[in-house]
């Protein structure tokens, strides 16, 4: 006998606080199933999706990978009869997922709220601030110039280890907070579940896959052109990961200190992902501002990494130019504001929007693991 429903209205409203304003306008006509693209015929989303949030059943949410296979591409709000906006009411059921494995709960709960923004931002510039006075930049110590008297913020304040340090420390932090998030959302979706793959390293390898070829957003039909400016963003992370390796193999391996020429390969690659970088993030911009009508502007939630994205990019790149010209001061501060943007993206990166990518994939996985997608209308129609 099935166990009789709970509804938590105090859950439903969080929803609805955390950006599912159109919750209520919902009633069922499950045209948005109908309609999208990426939804197994095998208990199908996000008709029940919106029916478990409206009754603020959350376990049922929760446990759920189809939250995550929902890529958000919009086709559900654009043709809902009644503006309900599914797609923004399920990224409102992510934020909250996010803050429910993604330890510490306090500091998801920040990012997802503006009121902490400065605080977020406070804690790395103060912190960069001191190694500048720990380095008496701000008592009147000369700074430092590169190799031939050029301008180079590895002399101003050298990586190791002032930069390396801190960071690595962030990116051990972000690792044991998706770790312990996903093994735990993991639990909750193989709980009392019989996969029915067992090779998961191959589920994993096709997940990786889909991902790299962004094959769900071809899916898409009503905002076509989020595929374009998915792709760039997903390349240009992977581009600048590329640049920031080889940069380690020169500091670490060759001892070989910036600043380098434009010519080398690790200007080459970091510049031209940069700019695939800024291209990315406008087309996203400029996407959400043309459906907005139909689909909605995003949530703070969305716009914050968005913003953290965009300012990664332009600091680095005017970092690079005031470098380049011997602008002291502003180049120098530049970098500062530079160092801070990204570690915001890094430290926060399982708290924010950008933990996306790790449970999105565990849920993919899960759902090839247990052939959750065997039935997806357009594979079966390929």
């Amino acid at each position: 006998m099935d166990k009789p429903v709970k509804p938590d209205l105090q859950f439903a409203k969080e929803i609805i606080k955390a950006g599912g304003e159109s919750l209520k306008k919902c009633y069922q006509c499950s045209t948005c199933t109908v309609v999208c693209q990426l939804s197994p015929d095998k208990a199908p989303f996000p008709r029940k999706e919106m029916l478990y949030a409206q009754w603020g059943m959350k376990e049922k949410l929760f446990n759920n990978p189809d939250i995550w296979l929902c890529h958000h591409c919009g086709d559900c709000t654009a043709y809902c009869p009644r503006g309900a906006k599914p797609g923004e009411v399920l990224g409102a059921v992510r934020k909250l997922m996010i803050q429910h494995y993604s330890p510490p709960k306090f500091l998801a709960k920040w990012v997802a709220d503006p009121k902490y923004l400065l605080l977020l931002f406070l804690f790395p510039l103060l912190l960069f601030l001191g190694e500048l006075a720990i380095l008496g930049y701000f008592s009147g110590t000369e700074i430092p110039r590169g190799e031939g008297g050029v301008m180079a913020y590895s002399a101003f304040l050298p990586a190791v280890p002032w930069i390396d340090v801190p960071f690595m420390a962030i990116a051990a932090f972000a690792v044991i907070c998706f770790y312990l998030g996903v093994k735990k959302y993991w639990l909750d979706l193989t709980a009392g579940v019989e996969l029915k793959r067992k090779d998961i390293y191959n589920c994993i390898y096709e997940t990786i896959k889909d991902i790299l070829l962004h094959k769900k957003f071809q899916f898409c039909t009503s905002n076509k052109g989020r595929y374009s400016a998915h792709m760039l963003v997903l390349y240009a992370f992977i581009g600048l990961a590329i640049t920031t390796g080889i940069a380690a193999f020169y500091e670490w391996v060759l001892h070989w200190p910036s600043p380098y020429p434009q010519t080398n390969i690790v200007k080459i690659i970091g510049n031209t992902s940069g700019i695939a970088l800024l291209i990315g993030m406008f087309l996203v911009i400029v996407n959400r501002a043309k459906n907005s009508a139909q689909q909605g502007i995003g949530s703070y939630f969305d716009w914050f990494l968005i913003t953290v994205i965009f300012g990664v990019g332009i600091t680095g790149f005017m970092a690079q130019i005031l470098r380049l010209a011997e602008v002291e001061t502003l180049g120098y501060a530049s970098y500062i504001v530079h160092l801070v943007f990204v570690f915001v993206l890094f430290a926060y990166a399982p708290h924010s929007k950008m933990a996306h990518m790790v449970y999105r994939a565990t849920a993919m996985v899960f759902s090839k693991a247990a052939m959750r997608e065997e039935n997806i209308k357009k594979e079966e129609a390929a």
